[in-house]
């Protein structure tokens, strides 16, 4: 399955094949993972439709733990928990111009997402369940700057196209996405091209406001990531049937929540400017049109809004968590953001697989 050379502390950390009766079914001459078609998984009483939602978290995780593993290469602190890069200290000055601890920050959300993805494949493992590895889609070039390894990625964080619709919809007093409500990007530009989260060689190092724009558009694109997850969670757990697989989702999920406050405190400190070398706008998000009361940037809580009725009152609340479709609308997101530009069609085919399971699970079956 392995298409890369690996470090050996992140291959032990990702070496979860399809094991048992799971395995026979996991990889088929198209390239698809099958669902898991066993009707009785384990003594816990694992249903076909909680594995299926568990498998499509896992996959969603290892997608994240990709990125973030790419964003800590090369700004993030480097130490024996997630081994591998080296760092930017250009790329980093640049990021610590949103907030000063933002190497921490990016290593500690690393860290979260290895031990989410990890421990959602050993429990579908510990209920006899398929596990998900993406390791044969390990593909993607890394970054040529230096501190970057030279590995096999899943994901793609030079060819960005960044929606931050999140930032005026959670400051929206009016609207809900699970009404159908669209919000305006605070960043128009980041939502109109493809643009680098991380340098993709040294000569992204200058001139200085084109590194700041990369900063700029990671910090933006962690909000992205995370925002995505905090919706994730609540979204699928309405579909879940044993107890112990509820309390997992609304466990991890709301470390996801905390993730995006956390980075949209911090995109709220990205200086204005203009890439002069692609024109890409980063404006003053204390400014007209946005500004005031609602906009200011140092707004982190959820305003509160309409939810489940529009005869009730408001509140203030994660959002979209509308179930129907959950996690299909997360792939088709993750994928135009750009994240899996020059995958193959088997890996959207194996994704996609992946989410209609997830989104065909129902309480009970």
């Amino acid at each position: 399955m392995e298409t890369t050379e690996q470090s050996a502390a992140l291959t032990s950390r990702r070496s979860f094949l399809l094991r048992g009766a799971a395995a026979s079914a996991g990889v088929i001459a198209t390239g698809r993972l099958l669902a898991d078609a066993s009707p009785a998984l384990g003594a816990g009483g694992l249903t076909p439709g909680d594995a299926a939602i568990l498998r499509f978290l896992a996959a969603a995780e290892i997608l994240e733990t990709d990125a973030w593993q790419q964003y800590n290469e090369l700004g993030g602190i480097q130490d024996s928990e997630l081994p591998g890069g080296s760092g930017s200290a250009a790329y980093t000055a640049a990021l610590e111009v949103l907030d000063s601890d933002m190497p921490q920050y990016i290593h500690d959300n690393t860290e979260d997402e290895f031990t989410h993805f990890t421990f959602i494949n050993a429990y579908l493992a510990s209920n006899g369940a398929a596990t998900v590895n993406l390791d044969q889609f390990r593909t993607l070039p890394s970054s040529k700057a230096t501190g970057a390894q030279q590995i096999g990625r899943l994901t793609n964080l030079m060819q960005l196209t960044v929606d931050t619709s999140w930032w005026t919809r959670y400051r929206s007093r009016t609207g809900n996405p699970d009404f159908g409500d669209t919000f305006p990007q605070a960043v128009p530009g980041l939502s109109q091209g493809q643009f680098p989260g991380i340098p993709r060689s040294d000569h992204d190092l200058h001139p200085p406001a084109h590194l700041q724009a990369i900063a700029n558009t990671a910090g933006f694109h962690f909000a992205f990531i995370e925002q995505g997850g905090t919706s994730l969670y609540p979204s699928l757990a309405q579909r879940v049937t044993h107890p112990e697989v509820l309390r997992i989702l609304l466990s991890i999920g709301p470390t996801e929540t905390m993730h995006f406050q956390t980075w949209q405190d911090k995109a709220g400190n990205a200086p204005p400017l203009t890439d002069p070398t692609n024109g890409l706008v980063f404006p003053d998000l204390n400014a007209a049109p946005f500004g005031g009361e609602d906009f200011q940037t140092n707004l982190i809580m959820p305003e509160p809004t309409i939810f489940l009725r529009r005869t009730f009152p408001v509140c203030s609340i994660i959002r979209p968590t509308e179930t129907d479709g959950a996690a299909m609308g997360a792939l088709r997101a993750l994928t135009a953001n750009g994240l899996f530009i020059g995958q193959s069609s088997a890996f959207f085919a194996v994704l996609q697989d992946l989410a209609t399971a997830a989104d065909a699970a129902r309480q009970g079956s």
